[in-house]
């Protein structure tokens, strides 16, 4: 009798567990369609790509990228590199000046610190379209429209609230006893910062240096307000150039440079992925 019973739990819970994975594996296949799309419609010829449902093409258009690369009045290796650059730099940006105002907010004491804190936070609240015209009109004065220093600049000067934010909740994680025991021993602020604070916070650093890139890369607004060259244009700028609304667009051409402006995020987020996972499951001590 007790091993029917249990027979009949074991079964019941194979049965949950199926179930479960069934439905996960639904819901994954629903979120991965649009990439599914994406990725097919890029092998598709031009009357296909609207005008079927089906996934797989009925010939491959390899002729999509080998054309899309050269497509444009500039290279697609000119856009790749703008966007490199912005982004490497925004990443780099970020890191140093979100870390260095995590640690003065989370770690020293300085008159007003949770006045300014809050005010901070407070820019969170703040949508981006608000501010744009009066960055517009000082970044224009300053002789920088048209420049990559709208991009650029304001990640130098922690900017970006929200990278605050995460570094500050997970400096407040670590022991203060380290930072006096390293006072102790002579230590000063920054060499506090730099040799004790930075190496426990790489798991949150990592996750910060992620969602930049991957927020840089393919901002789109900020690029088509401040730069009119096509010289200086990004990635997102450039597969705008393949809609043309008074001609034909080439759609196969732009979902092929769409496919390959996803690899560099999708190769940097493969790599970092676990940082991510450490920053989320623990508080970055051994």
């Amino acid at each position: 009798m007790l091993t029917s019973c249990a027979l009949q739990r074991d079964r019941r819970e194979r049965n949950g567990r199926i179930l479960k994975h069934v439905f996960l594996i639904g819901v994954s296949v629903v979120m991965l369609y649009p990439l599914f799309w994406l990725l097919a419609s890029s092998f598709k010829p031009e009357n296909e790509i609207f005008g079927s449902l089906t996934l797989w093409p009925s010939s491959f258009q390899v002729e999509n990228y080998t054309k899309g690369w050269t497509a444009l009045p500039m290279s697609f290796t000119t856009f790749y590199i703008n966007s490199a650059i912005v982004t490497v730099l925004s990443v780099i940006g970020n890191l140093i000046s979100c870390s260095f105002a995590a640690y003065a907010f989370s770690r020293l004491q300085f008159t007003g610190r949770s006045f300014f804190f809050a005010l901070m936070m407070m820019t969170l609240m703040i949508p981006y379209h608000v501010v744009l015209i009066p960055q517009y009109v000082q970044f224009l004065k300053l002789g920088w429209v048209d420049t990559y220093l709208p991009l650029v600049v304001p990640r130098f000067l922690a900017s970006e609230a929200f990278f605050i934010f995460l570094m500050v909740q997970f400096f407040r994680q670590l022991p203060r006893e380290l930072d006096e025991a390293a006072m102790i021993d002579g230590c000063s602020p920054f060499k506090i910062y730099w040799a004790i604070i930075l190496p426990l916070s790489l798991p949150a650093m990592g996750t910060a240096a992620i969602f930049s890139l991957i927020w840089t890369w393919e901002d789109f607004l900020a690029p088509l307000i401040y730069l009119n060259d096509i010289k200086n244009y990004t990635v997102p700028l450039a597969l705008r150039l393949f809609l043309d609304q008074e001609g034909q667009s080439a759609y196969g051409q732009m979902f092929a440079m769409s496919v390959l402006s996803l690899v560099p995020v999708v190769i940097f987020f493969v790599l970092f992925q676990k940082l991510i996972v450490r920053g989320i499951a623990t508080s970055g001590m051994k």
